[in-house]
């Protein structure tokens, strides 16, 4: 339960409005982790990938068949969900297939909020 609340923080140095300005200069590989369902009803952050937290473990692994082409590990990341709390999953997910910079910015709404706009 520890990590779960750990994982609602947002990654210092990274505001979601940092994350839209990044995301806006291609300097970000944005990667929305909700369901199938969520995405259908909300949209997605503008230019996101859309990788649901359950085929994060195979399409984000670099040594995977269905790794990702949209992805590198070179290319800093932020993630996003709901509420924050599966991008902290995601996060750490990711740190651990070696991508170097990765950010939490929190729930969709923290996205918009930041002005970051939203594709159907």
């Amino acid at each position: 339960m520890f990590s779960l609340l750990n994982a609602r923080k947002t990654t210092a140095g990274l505001s979601p409005r940092d994350a839209v300005a990044r995301a806006a200069e291609d300097r970000l590989t944005l990667i929305d982790v909700r369901g199938h369902d969520e995405l259908a009803r909300t949209g997605k952050a503008a230019g996101a990938v859309h990788i649901p937290l359950m085929l994060l473990q195979s399409q984000a692994d670099p040594r995977h068949p269905e790794f990702h082409p949209a992805l590198s590990a070179g290319q800093p990341v932020a993630v996003y969900c709901a509420s924050g709390a599966r991008s902290g999953l995601a996060k750490q997910m990711l740190e651990g297939f070696g991508f170097a910079e990765v950010h939490n910015i929190g729930g969709l709404g923290d996205w918009t909020g930041a002005g970051g706009p939203l594709e159907r």
